[in-house]
């Protein structure tokens, strides 16, 4: 497989870049700022891009183009995300820069590769769509992040949207919605409230590693269960079962 992975070089693009390379796939994994690991870098099979998702003209003129290639890749993991939290309370001009920051980077970033990968898949022999979603999607967040919770609700109905259309076209289309994962954007609500405290209400005593994130979205990419198109998959210790 030959896939696309936004926010690679840590948490759970991560795991999943790790994942697809084990798999014998190709790997082109974008990553704002941080170094990609070595593991990565040295690898054959994986290409590393910095591209900034707040900025339009960045991911016009760094992404675009890999969905112009002689090869473009088959499979597209909208994963990178931000989770910031502006309070109701907060000066109108504020709150609003908060929430266009979120969906640009979270939802409108994500829906233009989309965009991008369909058009180029409706032309060849199909592809596959994974965006990471949440667990907020469904339940909602607090409201300090309900911009976050709003644009992972949105990127389940594009998904469900595309699904609907596009599986004429060989193509399917899930959405993951993980609770909380062990990730270095996890740490400090871990560090400030303790895993106890996080854990309270799973089915575990343990958050969910980033690991079994990266596995789920293998197999998904492998095209084993293309008629599962649309479907959401809930990964989040039985934390919200649904």
């Amino acid at each position: 497989m030959y896939a696309l992975v936004t926010g690679a070089s840590r948490g759970i693009g991560k795991s999943i870049t790790k994942s697809l390379l084990k798999e014998d796939g190709r790997v082109i994994g974008t990553a704002r700022s941080s170094e990609f690991p070595a593991e990565f870098t040295e690898n054959e099979d994986f290409e590393g891009l910095h591209v900034d998702l707040s900025d339009p003209i960045a991911v016009e003129t760094k992404l675009k183009p890999i969905f112009q290639r002689d090869e473009a890749p088959k499979v597209l993991i909208n994963n990178a995300g931000i989770f910031r939290d502006v309070d109701f309370e907060e000066d109108d001009e504020s709150w609003l820069q908060n929430w266009d920051n979120t969906m640009q980077v979270n939802l409108r970033a994500p829906a233009l590769l989309s965009k991008w990968a369909l058009n180029r898949w409706k032309k060849e022999e199909g592809g596959y769509l994974i965006n990471i979603a949440s667990r907020a999607a469904y339940r909602g967040d607090t409201q300090e992040y309900a911009s976050y919770a709003a644009s992972k609700g949105g990127m389940v109905a594009l998904t469900k949207s595309i699904a609907r259309d596009f599986g004429k076209d060989d193509i399917s289309a899930y959405s993951i919605a993980p609770g909380f994962i062990k990730t270095d954007m996890a740490m400090d609500s871990i560090e400030i409230y303790g895993e106890d405290y996080l854990t309270e209400g799973m089915a575990f005593d343990e958050i969910t590693s980033p690991d079994e994130v990266g596995e789920l979205v293998a197999f998904l990419a492998s095209g084993k269960v293309p008629h599962m198109t649309g479907a959401t998959f809930h990964i989040n210790g039985g934390s919200y079962m649904i």
